[in-house]
């Protein structure tokens, strides 16, 4: 029957109507303690809405799934990000009476992509419920991102992730109940660095409530805070910048990694050179900056290496805090963050963007084709942590790039035609499909937000979200007429 095609489609969808009505329990909690009618109006008939149809829909779609097809997974995928990020919607719509439904679309699709770009202004004087519901978006949204990273989209073979395939990615019947253990150990393990999280931030001058939400939003790499000035509320307290750099760190490095660390075997190679390389790389840089920042700036030298370390991770993780308005430090830094946008994380993390074993890659064979040139005759294998890349890694770590440029680029060009200028069009563009969240310009750099950008504008920057959180092809596969008649 062709129900059964999409079978486990609305399953999936079901669940994450289930997990909605768990979630916005808290939300709830603090609207009925601060006594704001609105808000728990709009939680508890979200929560109801979601906790009928999902276990409606999980009762009568529920059935033994021997084997999950590509098309299902790509439907999946893209079904429950687009589903959440739907709900997400309902309590800004109620909670929030002034905003419209587009900006309460792009403020819930901004914290389930883990992008961090807001609408919102006036922060800290926002119902807590609200806040609550802005982090558990993002902290929901992180977990979603692991899980999708390393148990499908390897399986997929989406833009080079089957270098990282793990027994997660094979979505036989035989390795379900391997796919369900896996990512039971990733959400202890998330649950547990969150809580160590809040509790550091808790220790160094945070008060619970800033801490808890901070928490979520840092390890999540999502960058949602409570204040106006994001981080830059807590410039004057050091320690936590170094708290929070630490964890924005720990939520970009693979989380295999530390399931492998608990169950103490080998570190995997296939991730020891994404690790190496990415916190070589973000020595090099914070280094660098910070000499040119000790020259230039009257700071301190620690103040300067406590900044410039901050803000630099933050840009590079994709997660989007800021400490200060970096694009005052002069126009060498300002270019440095626009590189630091493209970066991103390590595979199988919290963080978005290329990801930083796509620019080892592209390295490698830059050399192989150099060496190819050389020595004409010669043969040579492209390798990676001993492991022999071949043609189809090479073939969709090229398209993802050449299909992330191109996305970035129409966008842009979407946002040009409203008049916008160069600079505002094209980082807005970038920060959406990379997840980063500000961008560069008055308008929407880390002093400003994008609260006035035209409606279709917004919508724009939403998909865009989207379309780099599942890593552009899960979506795109879907927009080709053949997988639908496979």
């Amino acid at each position: 029957m062709k129900i059964d095609r999409f079978r486990p489609v609305l399953l999936c969808c079901s669940y994450v109507l289930l997990i909605t009505s768990v979630i916005i329990i808290f939300p709830l909690v603090f609207s009925i303690f601060e006594n704001t009618n609105d808000d728990e109006y709009a939680f508890f008939c979200t929560g109801a809405l979601c906790l009928i149809l999902g276990f409606a829909g999980v009762k009568k779609f529920q059935k033994h799934l021997d084997v999950i097809t590509s098309f299902q997974l790509y439907l999946i995928t893209t079904s429950c990000w687009f589903l959440f990020g739907a709900l997400g919607t309902i309590p800004f719509i109620f909670g929030l009476p002034h905003l419209s439904i587009t900006d309460a679309a792009f403020e819930s699709f901004s914290g389930i992509t883990t992008t961090g770009s807001t609408i919102l202004s006036d922060i800290e004087n926002l119902p807590p419920s609200i806040l609550v519901w802005r982090g558990l978006l993002q902290w929901v949204g992180g977990i979603g991102i692991i899980v999708l990273s390393i148990a499908i989209l390897p399986y997929l073979r989406i833009g080079g992730m089957r270098l990282f395939s793990t027994e997660s990615s094979n979505w036989s019947g035989q390795s379900l109940p391997r796919v369900s253990q896996m990512a039971m150990s990733i959400l202890t393990i998330y649950v547990s660095l969150s809580l160590i999280c809040a509790l550091l931030f808790l220790l160094f001058g945070m008060s619970p409530f800033d801490a808890a939400i901070h928490a979520m939003t840092t390890l999540s790499t999502g960058g949602y805070s409570n204040y106006d000035a994001s981080f830059g509320h807590f410039a004057s307290k050091p320690a936590l910048l170094w708290i929070a750099s630490l964890f924005m760190v720990l939520g970009a490095l693979p989380f295999i990694f530390y399931v492998n660390l608990i169950r103490r075997r080998q570190t995997h190679n296939l991730i020891d050179s994404q690790i190496k390389g990415f916190i070589l790389f973000l020595i090099v840089v914070i280094t660098l900056l910070s000499i040119e920042r000790i020259i230039s700036s009257n700071l301190s030298t620690f103040e300067n290496i406590t900044q410039v370390t901050f803000n630099v991770i933050s840009i590079t993780t994709t997660t989007g805090y800021a400490s200060t308005d970096y694009t005052l430090w002069g126009q060498f830094a300002v270019m440095l963050f626009f590189y630091l946008m493209f970066v991103g994380g390590c595979s199988g993390s919290t963080s978005g963007s290329m990801k930083f074993f796509r620019f080892q890659l592209a390295y490698m064979m830059l050399k192989n084709q150099l060496k190819q040139m050389t020595y004409p005759n010669g043969v040579f294998s492209l390798k990676y942590n001993g492991q022999v890349v071949t043609d189809d890694i090479i073939r969709s770590v090229v398209a993802f790039s050449m299909f992330f440029a191109m996305a970035i680029a129409i966008i842009a060009a979407i946002l040009s035609l409203s008049g916008l200028d160069f600079i505002t069009s094209i980082t807005a563009a970038i920060t959406a499909v990379t997840n980063v969240g500000p961008g560069l310009g008055e308008i929407i750099g880390p002093a400003g937000n994008f609260s006035s950008l035209p409606d279709h504008v917004k919508w724009s920057l939403s998909i865009g979200m989207l379309f780099g959180r599942l890593e552009i092809m899960t979506i795109l596969v879907l927009l080709t007429p053949a997988i639908w008649k496979k």
